[in-house]
């Protein structure tokens, strides 16, 4: 019976696995679809399929949960996204996030790093403030209301 059980479990773990992946097949950008299968994957052997230097250090950072790799970024915003998100969701890094220029991408980065949806609400764009209150809720319902396609199929695959 605990094999019965045990097997159930895997099936069910592998048939959302393959969901989350299968939305980041209709991600446009290449390095954003590997970059999105990284993280549905929970592993950094996708980021390695990633062209743009500064991209694939931030998903090796990000997946593996360290910073090292964020030194090697050149674009100041997402090495200060980087820095605030490596080493988990909600580890409270959010004082990098102060050294983002944009002001939207500025709240969705305290949102991720506090792990709080709170932030979500300083979003001007309506797609980003959906997809931020989604992967911060962990609430799929959310990224509905995304008209971009390739933020949608983002979301649906990051909020978990």
């Amino acid at each position: 019976m605990n094999f019965k059980l045990l097997f159930m479990s895997f099936l069910i773990l592998l048939i959302n696995s393959t969901q989350l992946f299968a939305n980041c097949a209709f991600i446009n950008d290449s390095d954003d679809q590997a970059l999105c299968r990284a993280q549905a994957e929970r592993s950094s052997t996708q980021c390695g399929f990633i062209k743009d230097s500064d991209k694939r250090s931030y998903c090796r950072a990000v997946v593996e949960n360290s910073s090292t790799q964020c030194g090697f970024i050149n674009d100041a915003d997402l090495r200060s996204k980087c820095r605030a998100l490596a080493g988990g969701s909600g580890s409270g890094s959010s004082t990098q996030c102060s050294f983002i220029n944009n002001a939207d991408e500025r709240a969705l980065c305290r949102a991720q790093a506090e792990n709080s949806s709170t932030q979500c609400g300083f979003i001007n764009d309506s797609d980003k403030r959906s997809y931020c209150r989604a992967v911060v809720d962990r609430n799929k319902n959310q990224c509905g209301f995304i008209r971009d396609a390739n933020l949608r199929h983002q979301c649906e695959s990051s909020a978990k």
